[in-house]
């Protein structure tokens, strides 16, 4: 008992007066509290409410869902992001690698003639042998500071970072494509009313030349309309342009070939009742990806520094080989050739202070860089919350007065065909009613559209549907 507890005590003492001492930590940053994320009171909209998972099928359009659901198969964004867990995955299986015990085969044959007036006498000396081995050598680390459990734990950190950002550029690309493709079809709607504004554009050149022509007006009134057609024809033109621009932005989000969008049809589009919760706080933690990704990053950095705090402790492992080992390949398998060996290994960072100290404040920085991330990211995050919210609450607003000038424009039509009706009034008259009941129309559908912008711009601030799915919170999931 005396003799195994002498060394017991010394391994302990060595042990003890082995550790290095760890820097205070003096300038650790404040992790902002989401718990007390709100939206402004004056942003309220009609319903309350989050995403749901699949949202854009709300807006039920066969075309907009058979694109994204494209996209999200093969999409060429989301490859990056999928590289990115398959790093991470390769870092975990690194670190899960260092816990318990490693094993590894050895096997070695050599042929060698071994030197007459060297160590070894006759007959050994002057003579050739033939040396074979095989043995399997173990290693065990006892891990007892925690620093290969705490890698660990920042490996499967990082992996969840990357199933969030993952997540992220899925809502991402859909959000974009949404956008896209409504800008799209909204550029379609303005065309075809654009159309008709020229061909009554057209229709008014036309009756101005007639009534120059009888002195019943100037040139310069038929100057005015021939300009005003001009530039009806130059928005027809921009129209053109952005529909092709559009139809190329889609193909690229999609990852198509140059088929894949051919039958592609304008389509009525019309706003869906768009819903802002009325409290954010924890939840927008568990919707936002991005929060998410920020936050597992986070929770890996702190890991970081467990690990290299431990790195201060001294460091145990148990070795040992078993194998056989002979010079005459006949005697390989006989229980005299048989080779054996245990013991521990003992490594003490004394002397190894100011790497361990650049190591542990390394890691503490990077710890505050993720903690000033994840800060910032929660002040992104609820500013673009209201930020969507108020544009998409002042846009209701603008609908509701466009929709009464669009009314009276219609009202004006309507007017101006009666009185012609009754001889009260040229055709003059009914042509330029028309031409302002079609610039509102236009005024309408431009609205229309940046109301979808800002609907799906709100949905992907509020993280378009996504929920925390269950993360992988130890090294054996």
């Amino acid at each position: 008992m005396k003799t195994l507890l002498q060394p017991t005590l010394l391994v302990m003492a060595l042990a003890l007066a082995g550790c290095a001492a760890i820097a205070p930590d003096t300038h650790p940053l404040a992790k902002r509290d989401i718990a007390s994320a709100e939206l402004s009171s004056n942003i309220k909209l009609a319903h309350e409410g989050w995403p749901e998972a699949q949202w854009w099928t709300a807006y039920h359009d066969e075309q907009l869902n058979a694109i994204i659901k494209q996209a999200l198969a093969s999409g060429p964004s989301l490859e990056v992001a999928a590289a990115h867990i398959g790093t991470a995955r390769s870092s975990l299986s690194r670190s899960l690698a260092d816990l318990g015990l490693e094993t590894s085969l050895y096997a070695n044959a050599n042929r060698q003639r071994y030197s007459g007036t060297g160590l070894f006498p006759a007959p050994i000396g002057g003579a050739y042998y033939t040396e074979e081995t095989l043995r399997l050598d173990l290693r065990y680390n006892f891990d007892w500071w925690g620093k290969n459990r705490a890698q660990v734990a920042a490996a499967v950190g990082e992996l969840n970072a990357g199933r969030a950002t993952y997540a992220e550029a899925e809502q991402a690309l859909a959000a974009s494509i949404t956008q896209s493709y409504f800008r799209l079809q909204g550029a379609w709607a303005r065309l075809a009313n654009t159309e008709q504004l020229a061909a009554t554009q057209t229709a008014l050149v036309q009756d101005q030349a007639k009534r120059v022509a009888r002195g019943l007006t100037t040139a310069d009134d038929q100057r005015a309309a021939d300009m005003e057609l001009s530039l009806i024809r130059k928005q027809q033109m921009q129209l053109k342009s952005d529909i092709e621009h559009e139809r190329e932005a889609l193909r690229a989000l999609a990852g198509a070939d140059n088929t894949a969008l051919a039958d592609l049809k304008p389509a009525a589009l019309s706003p869906t009742p768009h819903a802002l919760p009325a409290r954010l706080g924890i939840e927008l933690l568990a919707r936002r990806p991005d929060l998410q990704a920020a936050r597992w990053k986070l929770e890996a950095s702190l890991s970081r520094i467990d690990a290299a705090k431990a790195a201060f402790y001294p460091d145990v492992n148990l070795t040992g080989s078993i194998g056989l080992d002979t010079v005459k390949v006949e005697n390989l398998l006989q229980a005299a050739s048989r080779t054996l060996y245990v013991g521990p290994t003992l490594s003490l960072p004394l002397f190894d202070s100011k790497r361990l100290d650049a190591q542990l404040d390394g890691a503490r920085t990077a710890r505050n860089e993720r903690i000033a991330e994840y800060n910032q990211t929660i002040i992104e995050a609820v500013r673009d919350v209201a930020q969507g919210g108020a544009q998409l609450q002042g846009i209701e607003q603008q609908i509701t007065q466009q929709t009464a000038a669009t009314a009276s424009a219609r009202a004006q039509v309507a007017s101006a065909q009666a009185r012609m009706d009754q001889g009260l009034a040229n055709n003059a008259s009914v042509l330029n009613a028309r031409l302002a009941l079609l610039k509102q129309q236009d005024a309408d559908l431009y609205l229309q559209q940046i109301q979808l912008l800002a609907e799906v711009a709100l949905t992907n601030a509020l993280g378009g549907g996504y929920h925390e799915e269950a993360p992988l919170a130890t090294a054996s999931k």
